[in-house]
């Protein structure tokens, strides 16, 4: 099964470099399902003499996202009237030296 990687693998695959970052890559098809499973790739459903002989379309640009105002954030930090203290309850900085 051919497979077209969405990252790049460090290491090599029976000798080989894995290919970068959009590279196609021939693999049995239980290794490229658990890759494709994985995230890793996706299925590149050319034939091989085919890939050869068709250009590769350019990747069109996302359309804008509208900005808007971020929802607030709840505090989650312990208040300051209620954090622990380095020293024990009870006891005095003096004492515990």
């Amino acid at each position: 099964m051919r497979v077209r990687m969405k990252a790049t693998l460090s290491g090599t695959r029976d000798g080989q470099p894995w290919p970068e970052r959009g590279g196609i890559v021939d693999l049995p098809d239980d290794e490229a399902q658990h890759l494709i499973r994985a995230g890793i790739a996706e299925e590149h459903g050319e034939d091989p003499d085919e890939a050869d002989e068709t250009e590769e379309e350019p990747e069109k640009t996302p359309e804008p996202v509208e900005e808007t105002e971020p929802e607030p954030v709840e505090e989650t930090a312990t208040p300051a009237d209620a954090a622990e203290k380095a020293v024990p309850a009870g006891r005095r900085r003096s004492q515990t030296k």
